[in-house]
């Protein structure tokens, strides 16, 4: 797809990997809009770039999502991409949490439900442009899943799921394009708690984002998030036991 004057949509694009793509997005000429729940870290990083504006909501809460999707409707007709970026992660081991299901609920309510709601209320509007693109921003851990994230990963495997029936459904009756993206570890404040494991920049991620979007390669495995990717497809209990660190008996 064309990567250069669209309207876009970013969530959680206040830092990180949602940041670096509003900014590489907006050198390109497209029009970028960061959602996040902060106001003034939305408001000092649409500061830096041009042509980018920010809406305060949190995805996770209807009303903000409504009130969201209602200035896009009226400020930004012309949205054709959606890059539902925001995520939540809590580190626990799942045989000892007192409070798993919690902090599941928690997870997927970010990671899940709330890129179905705003997908859903946004997706006539996609379908009405000439050219338009959802990207879901999954993770390594959608196919392996790791230790210290289980319910992360769980919940990164429901969008991985959702994202590939997304696709499907919409390549039948409309020109709306869904793209997965699937970053390793990155070296943000989403993962400033894990310590030893390699991680790169988000700068990294929106630029292999951005190639695979000019050519439209749907499915978005970076760096070393590819080499296991490919292990899922062809061993999927190998790829497993590689992400944590373990060797198959």
């Amino acid at each position: 797809m064309n990567i250069s004057n669209n309207t876009i949509l970013i969530t959680g694009g206040g830092s990180g990997i949602g940041f670096e793509t509003a900014r590489l997005l907006s050198e390109l000429g497209n029009t970028v809009i960061l959602v996040g729940r902060n106001k003034e870290k939305l408001e000092a990083a649409a500061g830096k770039l041009n042509n980018v504006h920010f809406v305060v909501a949190d995805v996770t809460r209807e009303q903000d999502v409504d009130q969201l999707v209602d200035t896009i409707y009226k400020n930004f007709p012309r949205l054709n991409v959606l890059m539902n970026n925001a995520g939540r992660a809590v580190i626990h081991d799942v045989s000892k949490s007192q409070n798993g299901a919690a902090i599941a609920r928690d997870e997927m309510d970010t990671n899940y439900f709330a890129v179905l709601s705003l997908t859903n209320k946004l997706i006539s509007l996609l379908k009405s442009q000439k050219e338009s693109a959802i990207i879901n921003v999954s993770s390594v851990v959608a196919f392996a899943p790791g230790l210290a994230l289980p319910t992360y990963s769980a919940s990164k495997a429901a969008l991985h799921s959702y994202t590939q029936a997304l696709r499907l459904s919409l390549k039948r009756d409309s020109n709306v394009k869904v793209f997965e993206l699937m970053p390793p570890f990155v070296d943000t404040e989403f993962a400033k708690d894990f310590h030893s494991v390699q991680k790169i920049s988000p700068e990294e991620v929106a630029i292999a984002l951005l190639q695979s979007l000019a050519i439209d390669r749907y499915e978005v495995p970076v760096a070393s998030a590819e080499h296991l990717y490919n292990t899922f497809l062809s061993q999927a209990d190998k790829a497993v036991l590689a992400l944590n660190g373990l060797e198959l008996n």
